[in-house]
């Protein structure tokens, strides 16, 4: 499966996946950025992301940490 930035919900399983000791609620988006870009599954434009996007990124991956 391939991931897309519009795959909040299934790129924030992969991030809690891949990173199951970061607090998502304390993170930087630079970083966010990187680690989504970073992920095996991912294949889209890294210059596609944007604030709205990583937010939702963001939300989404404390969603599934709680």
């Amino acid at each position: 499966m391939s991931l897309k930035w519009i795959d909040t919900l299934d790129i924030a399983i992969a991030l809690d996946e891949a990173r199951p000791d970061v607090d998502p609620k304390y993170i930087r988006f630079t970083d966010l950025h990187d680690w989504v870009c970073e992920l095996e599954e991912f294949d889209d434009d890294p210059k596609h992301s944007g604030e709205k996007i990583l937010e939702a990124i963001q939300m989404a991956w404390i969603e599934e940490k709680d």
